[in-house]
């Protein structure tokens, strides 16, 4: 199994990047996330993981100004976020789960136009554009609409866009979806670049492989529920614990898939009979 990068050095007198105490949300009587604390060091590769409806999307909203919390506190690089929302979006970069981009735009016309709404000045606005644009394999495209533009190559733009102010921290709510092998590995090198320089990034994605391979801490929100929180090595020692009858070596071996499925309560082997679909067998 790949090492996760090593990230930023964090010291206890450090403002977090990201802290939460009791986020909830509810939508009527149903409860889609409920007492959530949670802290992100600065300059972590930080993964937030969940089944289908956990909750992740709604506190990826919550945490980035798109969705007002029912109750709690959000504080983002020391900023109380539901007070200062504009100059914690200053700070921040963000990739939405449907990227609500501009359509009827190029991309160069997109990313100059969120360059200035960022407070960035002409200059600097197509200097980045022209950088981004030839960083993401869009260089080409500079008549064709956005609307014309496949799924992955919006999302190549939508992680462009999000990236243009130089954010301190990026949200990213499955980045990597639709997108093919090599612009995967263009996002992945350009996102490591990004902890190098001690941004943080704060991931959700099904793709548990990447996830491992990339990310240094991990949370896991069940049901609207935090239900683990650590470093990749804390995570496999909190299974071992829940499981002493395994031996010793599961420490090593358990990938990050597995920890996820003990920990959620999936057991992917056990299909029971009236679960079985018999024209498939």
């Amino acid at each position: 199994m790949p090492t996760p990068p090593t990230s930023a050095v964090c010291f206890p007198h450090m403002v977090p990047a990201l802290s939460t105490t009791g986020l909830t949300r509810r939508f009527g009587d149903f409860i889609a996330v409920q007492d959530v604390n949670l802290t992100v060091a600065p300059g972590q590769f930080f993964g937030f993981l969940g089944p289908n409806g956990a909750g992740k999307s709604t506190t990826i909203k919550m945490l980035t100004g798109l969705l007002a919390p029912t109750s709690g506190s959000i504080q983002i690089l020391g900023l109380d976020a539901i007070a200062n929302p504009i100059e914690v979006k200053r700070q921040i970069g963000v990739v939405p789960e449907g990227l609500a981009l501009f359509g009827r735009l190029t991309a160069a016309e997109y990313l100059r136009f969120v360059g200035r709404m960022y407070g960035l000045d002409q200059a600097t606005t197509g200097t980045r554009t022209t950088e981004l644009l030839e960083f993401m394999g869009l260089a080409g495209e500079t008549k064709k609409l956005i609307t014309d533009f496949s799924h992955g190559m919006q999302k190549k733009l939508a992680l462009a866009a999000a990236v243009i102010h130089g954010p301190r921290i990026l949200f990213l709510d499955e980045p990597f979806e639709g997108v093919d092998a090599i612009a995967s590995g263009t996002l992945k090198a350009m996102l490591q670049g990004m902890i190098t320089r001690g941004a943080t990034i704060f991931l959700t994605s099904h793709v548990l492989e990447i996830v491992e391979r990339l990310c240094t801490h991990i949370a896991i929100i069940d049901r609207g529920h935090l239900i683990a929180n650590g470093s990749l090595e804390e995570l496999r020692a909190g299974v071992q614990a829940r499981n002493p009858e395994d031996n010793g070596s599961i420490k090593q071996t358990l990938t990050l898939e597995q920890i996820f499925l003990s920990v959620v309560g999936s057991d992917p082997t056990a299909v029971h009979p009236e679960q079985e679909l018999s024209w498939l067998g």
